[in-house]
């Protein structure tokens, strides 16, 4: 093999990582010495009913942005793989701990897909309950949901409920950004030291708002694990029954009392950080090309058709279901009322306070003394 060839190689190989992959990109069922699936066929199109709603739901969102309805959003696109597939890993008794992106998990959670969009059009903080829904509020400060998390699986230890099949486990979602500040590798401590039935979910998109991840590691973020004491494993994130497999394994290993793992769900961001960034300015439109040919409904959708699970008229179906789910969600987000100013004080504590109640005062003094002044 002569230089050049070799060089070549090396950079196929770089492109695509060894991961754990179920399904190709092709649609193409391959097989795993450790990791396997075994879904009933209505449990697969169930799959597949998901991602298009997921993604159609996103799309919506996005769009509510761009006409001034909502003030920010976080796409997931490109991700529905990652979070779907994890997300329907979970059993009823686990808890997870989101960042702002993860509307695919919070849609297998059975949440109302109104609730973060309350958020981001700043009507309220999010609405759901974490305890009753098994699902963190969105945490918008980078990584800290991590700690939250650890904290939260360490409670689930002391309280005696790991160590067989009915155990608790918790997932805690970030990016690849987040591998960079302290708080996610301080929770990976206190994980690994105290034992606890964690499962951290790295969703690597690629890149931290403009950062590629070339500027943020000279490894592969799943290794880091084991410098901490504790197993990784990266995993085709595009994948949705690879990424079902693994996640299912590492959330059963620590309901068990085994410990953490570090998951790297290998994906890309199809889209803009936020709609307030602009990808366009930092990378190359034949990048993202390349990964839309990894398309994650795309492959489910191949693999479905080539063993008959789904036709053209399900293909409809589940389009039709997809975009009347959407327009249902515009509507109700049109509708949402605004709250009255003084809402803002009354769910900071659950039992009141006696500074926050002075405040409240102070602000309705405050606000009332406007009333009447342009009459």
């Amino acid at each position: 093999m002569t230089r050049a060839s070799s060089k070549r190689a090396a950079a196929a190989q770089a492109a695509e990582p060894d991961f754990v992959q179920l399904l190709t990109p092709d649609g193409q069922r391959v097989t795993h010495p450790e990791y396997s699936v075994d879904f009933s066929d209505e449990e697969l199109r169930g799959l597949y009913r998901d991602l298009v709603t997921v993604r159609k739901l996103d799309a919506e969102a996005t769009a509510l942005q761009r006409q001034g309805e909502l003030g920010i959003w976080a796409s997931l696109l490109g991700q529905e793989a990652a979070q779907v597939g994890s997300g329907r890993a979970l059993r009823e008794q686990d808890m997870a701990f989101p960042t702002y992106r993860e509307h695919g998990v919070l849609y297998c959670r059975g949440i109302d897909p109104i609730m973060p969009l309350g958020l981001f059009r700043g009507v309220d903080q999010g609405g759901w309950d974490p305890i009753a829904n098994k699902f963190g509020i969105y945490t918008i400060v980078i990584g800290a949901q991590t700690l939250h998390a650890t904290g939260y699986a360490m409670g689930v230890a002391k309280d005696g409920k790991v160590g067989g099949d009915e155990g608790e486990s918790v997932i805690a979602y970030f990016g690849d950004g987040a591998t960079s500040q302290g708080d996610v590798n301080e929770a990976f401590i206190f994980a690994s030291v105290y034992n606890a039935p964690i499962v951290f979910f790295c969703q690597n998109n690629q890149y931290a708002i403009s950062e590629p991840l070339t500027r943020q590691t000279r490894v592969p973020l799943y290794q880091r694990a084991s410098g901490f004491g504790f197993p990784g494993i990266r995993v085709d994130g595009n994948d949705v029954l690879a990424t079902f497999a693994v996640t299912r394994a590492a959330l059963d290993n620590a309901r068990h009392g085994n410990g953490p793992t570090l998951i790297e769900a290998y994906t890309y961001r199809m889209g803009a950080h936020t709609t307030s960034d602009d990808p366009t300015r930092y990378r190359v439109a034949s990048e993202v090309e390349e990964w839309q040919a990894k398309d994650p409904i795309l492959r489910l959708r191949k693999y479905l058709e080539s063993t008959g699970l789904i036709d053209e008229a399900f293909v409809t179906e589940v389009d039709a279901y997809a975009r009347e789910e959407a327009v249902k969600l515009r509507e109700r987000v049109l509708t949402l009322p605004d709250p009255e100013p003084g809402e803002m004080f009354k769910h900071v504590y659950p039992n009141g306070s006696p500074e926050v109640d002075q405040q409240a005062a102070e602000f309705a003094a405050y606000h009332a003394s406007f009333e009447g002044a342009h009459s």
